[in-house]
């Protein structure tokens, strides 16, 4: 179940040094989260961290992209890869 943010934002600056995975960034007029790299935290923390520090509740699950525990830890192990894949 990947995360999304809503038109609620205030673009507080909160969640997005707080995302291990890079997911969240600002988008034409508020935060976004690229659904390919949300892995709502699985692998890192019990809880999104994004969610927890939120201060107006704006982090729902996107509709759009549902997955399960398994799913997102398949994710996190795939960017988990890349990310510590040495450069040719």
């Amino acid at each position: 179940m990947a995360l999304m943010i809503t038109d609620e934002c205030i673009n507080c600056d909160v969640c997005e040094p707080e995302c291990p995975n890079n997911a969240i960034s600002m988008g034409e007029e508020y935060y976004q989260i690229a659904h390919d790299k949300c892995t709502e935290c699985v692998g890192h923390f019990d809880e999104p961290q994004c969610v927890q520090l939120c201060p107006v509740a704006c982090i729902p699950v996107n509709p759009a992209h549902v997955e399960d525990k398994e799913t997102l830890m398949a994710k996190y192990l795939r960017l988990s890869a890349v990310s510590t894949t040495p450069a040719a």
